[in-house]
């Protein structure tokens, strides 16, 4: 089997307090309560893994943005701030946000916020963006957000996607263009008749703007998804994935580009990220790996986010399928097995996808700061050799940081 000689590798956090008892069946997710005590020592293990990540090599770490999670699974709401924060902590390590969830924002601000991040790290951040999945957070914070699989659903889903193309345009106006203006259904930059000392405001300029060019990573899932990153220039990022599907997603942006006469080279702009725990054996692994996989599929299996998997007569699974273990492993959804079993199944995506760019997802719940350690070490020092690569991370930007 053939393998390239250099891929980018990154990982990929949930930002999830200690929870020991991951996988409890006995502990139902929706009832679990955490305090700030839980929440500050998720942050502490964050710091520390950034610092492992820098030193091993890893290109980009990625945080995940949620709001009001008192059951301690996601309790990161700002990923720009605490990045910026894990940037002063470590020398070469980018931070990414998977995903800033956009239509939750002011495009304005997060535009701010980003440009002024990438300029005091020197051009570390990456800039991803999505469009949600909380209705708790969503409604809170001023957006609705498909909830289920359902009519209601979908009309939330079809003003959800409103808003974030248009979210998503404003903010690159706002980088591009010294003076800007924007008129849509639900944004208007700036605002018609604002007096302005003895004149009137017809176009804004963001201070500050990036330095460089900043390249734009959105989740691919939904058909119409699929079809809009491509032609909006982005970066797709796919995860939980059956093989077939992948596989057609991943196909369907290059022959998109192709068609824009922007075409990619095989497995450029497209990032393919993956569960994985490692053991030293298969039983290691699964002792230690199961029970995050499990508490991980319970909390987010209502959201309809292993609607990809396949029943065993190849049949479609309902909306809200929890997978068990022997599901994911052996549909090659993730990898939970020995540095062996890890290689073999990245070595079927490797050769499914030609793939460039591989994110690796450690972040089971209820796995201690030492073990996650332990998790990137492995990877980096024993998984990758197997696959015949070295991980090389890109050079940073010729930028003068200000920290």
């Amino acid at each position: 089997m053939q393998y390239l000689q250099y891929m980018r590798v990154d990982t990929n956090f949930f930002c999830t307090v200690p929870m020991p008892d991951a996988g409890d069946p006995s502990i139902t997710p929706t009832s679990r309560r955490y305090g700030n005590d839980a929440v500050i020592e998720c942050y502490k293990n964050l710091v520390a893994w950034a610092k492992t990540a820098d030193g091993l090599g890893y290109d980009t770490m990625w945080l995940t943005e949620h709001h009001f999670q008192f059951e301690g699974y996601e309790v990161l709401p700002n990923l720009i701030m605490f990045g910026l924060h894990l940037a002063m902590q470590t020398k070469n390590l980018r931070l990414g946000q998977m995903f800033n969830v956009l239509p939750q924002w002011h495009p304005l601000r997060l535009a701010e916020d980003f440009a002024l991040a990438d300029i005091i790290t020197g051009g570390r951040m990456e800039f991803g963006v999505g469009r949600g999945t909380v209705p708790r957070e969503a409604w809170s914070l001023g957006t609705v957000v498909a909830s289920g699989d359902n009519a209601m659903s979908a009309e939330h889903d079809l003003e959800n996607r409103h808003t974030f193309e248009e979210a998503i345009e404003v903010i690159k106006r706002a980088w591009t263009n010294e003076r800007f203006s924007f008129r849509g259904e639900k944004f208007v930059f700036p605002p018609d008749d604002i007096p302005d000392r003895g004149s009137y405001v017809d176009d804004l300029t963001l201070i500050p703007r990036p330095e460089r060019p900043i390249d734009i990573y959105q989740p691919v899932t939904s058909p119409e998804t699929i079809e809009y990153v491509p032609r909006a220039g982005h970066k797709a990022v796919y995860w939980l994935q059956n093989p077939d599907s992948q596989l057609d997603k991943w196909n369907r942006y290059a022959a998109i580009r192709e068609e824009m006469g922007n075409p990619v080279a095989s497995g450029e702009d497209r990032m393919f990220v993956m569960n994985i725990h490692v053991g030293k054996t298969r039983e290691a692994a699964m002792r230690r790996g199961a029970p995050g996989h499990d508490e991980f599929c319970r909390f987010l299996s209502p959201y309809g986010r292993f609607s990809s998997y396949r029943n065993a007569d190849g049949s479609k699974v309902p909306f809200d399928f929890c997978p068990t273990v022997d599901d994911s492993v052996n549909q090659k959804i993730m990898a939970i097995g020995s540095v062996d079993d890890v290689v073999d199944t990245l070595g079927f995506w490797k050769e499914l996808l030609d793939l460039k760019h591989l994110c690796i997802f450690f972040d089971f719940p209820g796995i201690n700061r030492e073990e996650m350690s332990e998790q990137m070490q492995l990877f980096a020092e024993e998984v990758m050799p197997k696959l015949g690569e070295k991980m090389e991370r890109r050079p940073l930007p010729n930028l003068q940081p200000l920290i």
